[in-house]
């Protein structure tokens, strides 16, 4: 339904006006074209969690302000919060991967890595059913050997606000609403509540400028940018190629 929507303003015209350590880089950046680069939309992402409290209140106020996102869920916590799981899915949001345990896939053995991936794989997939479960590496943090492990998209960031560093609300959202460009994938974290309220200040001020809040694949769609799997992508029109 979403995907529709979105289509349908692009052909309608009604365009809107418009924890974490560097990524081994291992080759150029890449841009890609944009299919329409005047409009403004922008994905807002969020790691670690489910979180019993947090999580609820984030889906409490995206539901309120019509906002899309994309999570991506840590299969330890993903334990205990099934429904929370399921109400994300049913409210339209993009559902990833963080691994089991969040390690660090750098330093991990080729057997642990692919075992954190499936083991929180399969936990999404006993809930919401099959699906394409992207990943984001922990800490943003991947290899090239490591990378060819990797049999999905993965999504890195374009914008972070070290959420989980500042844990003020106030600071976070005005580093974001500062910095935003249309395209930009934003990192932060359903584990805090400063967090969560940084997330609705942002979205609450950039609406009023003309953005749209979109899932990554949705995002994705709006630029003209396919998918590839073991592809590491830092927004909508950058990539980091193995």
């Amino acid at each position: 339904m979403k995907k529709t929507c979105l289509l349908l303003l692009l052909t309608a015209g009604l365009f809107l006006s418009a924890c974490t350590a560097p990524v081994h880089e291992v080759s150029a950046e890449v841009s890609l074209p944009a299919k329409e680069n005047n409009l403004k939309y922008v994905a807002l992402t969020f790691d670690d969690g489910p979180r019993a409290d947090t999580t609820a209140a984030l889906l409490d106020g995206l539901k309120e302000r019509g906002v899309s996102a994309t999570f991506f869920l840590v299969g330890e916590q993903i334990q205990g919060n099934e429904d929370l799981v399921r109400r994300m899915a049913a409210l339209g949001h993009q559902i990833g991967n963080h691994t089991y345990s969040h390690i660090r896939l750098e330093e991990a053995k080729d057997d642990s890595i692919i075992e954190e991936i499936h083991k929180t794989e399969v936990l999404l997939t006993e809930i919401l059913g099959e699906g394409d479960y992207w990943l984001r590496p922990p800490y943003g943090m991947v290899d090239t050997s490591r990378a060819k492990l990797i049999h999905t998209p993965m999504i890195y960031w374009s914008l972070d606000p070290e959420d989980w560093k500042k844990l003020n609300a106030d600071q976070v959202a005005q580093q974001v609403i500062g910095s935003i460009q249309a395209g930009d994938i934003v990192l932060l974290h359903d584990f805090y509540p400063s967090s969560v309220a940084a997330a609705l200040q942002i979205i609450d001020a950039l609406q009023k400028e003309g953005y749209a809040f979109v899932t990554v694949a949705e995002l994705f769609e709006v630029y003209g940018t396919e998918p590839q799997n073991g592809v590491l992508y830092k927004s909508a029109t950058k990539i980091r190629n193995w």
